[in-house]
């Protein structure tokens, strides 16, 4: 079974080397990494790893925190694509199909961002959502003037999805009363680098939406 794993490492040559040898020491098979943040103090990189059967999943926190200065945020299971989904592809399936923007956008942010799903929502009304989207949305974080994390008790968000722990990000397509709304159950947080890519790709779909 794939789970998604991230890290924060600090910025010494080598460690991302050392966790993997690490989590290699338990079984677990790294199948692709994400940069999330990079910055003076260190990174925070996103791991999709693979346990053999029977494996204990605690193993994968233990093992890589057994790397002095290492730390886990979070450890959810991971049923989508093995593959990286770069922002660049994104834009590229834009370019392709214009007239579909916000289908395409809500179809792929999921990948590009490892969340579990999209919606996009357009004067109250959703427009475009991602497989294993909600059937119900609330929509009043519209107006939208910026991308931005959502905080998880905000009196709009669902009980369901606070129960879950779901992450959420939203960012404007365009115009206040236009966005995109991405979930990621399980978390981790969505980090400003990851709201800033999300408000860039908003604004891309915007523009080749026209």
């Amino acid at each position: 079974m794939a789970y998604l794993l991230r890290v924060v490492l600090p910025d010494r040559p080598g460690m991302l080397g050392a966790v993997a040898t690490a989590l290699g020491d338990v079984g677990a098979d790294i199948l692709s990494l994400d940069v999330v943040e990079r910055g003076p103090a260190g990174a925070v990189d996103d791991l999709l790893v693979e346990l053999p059967s029977g494996a204990l999943v605690d193993r994968l926190i233990t093992s890589a925190q057994s790397v002095p200065g290492v730390v886990v945020e979070s450890l959810r299971p991971y049923a989508g694509a093995a593959d990286l989904h770069r922002d660049l592809e994104l834009v590229d399936a834009l370019a392709a199909a214009p007239a579909h923007s916000l289908q395409v956008l809500a179809d792929n942010a999921p990948g590009v961002f490892r969340a579990g799903w999209a919606v996009v929502v357009e004067d109250g009304q959703v427009v475009a959502g991602s497989s294993g989207a909600p059937e119900e949305v609330p929509t009043a974080w519209l107006p939208l003037i910026a991308a931005r994390r959502v905080g998880p008790r905000e009196p709009w968000v669902p009980e369901q999805w606070q129960l879950l722990g779901t992450e959420l990000a939203v960012a404007p397509l365009g115009v206040p009363t236009r966005g995109v709304l991405l979930g990621r159950p399980g978390g981790p947080l969505f980090r400003a680098s990851e709201v800033l890519r999300l408000a860039h790709l908003a604004g891309v779909t915007a523009v080749s939406r026209g």
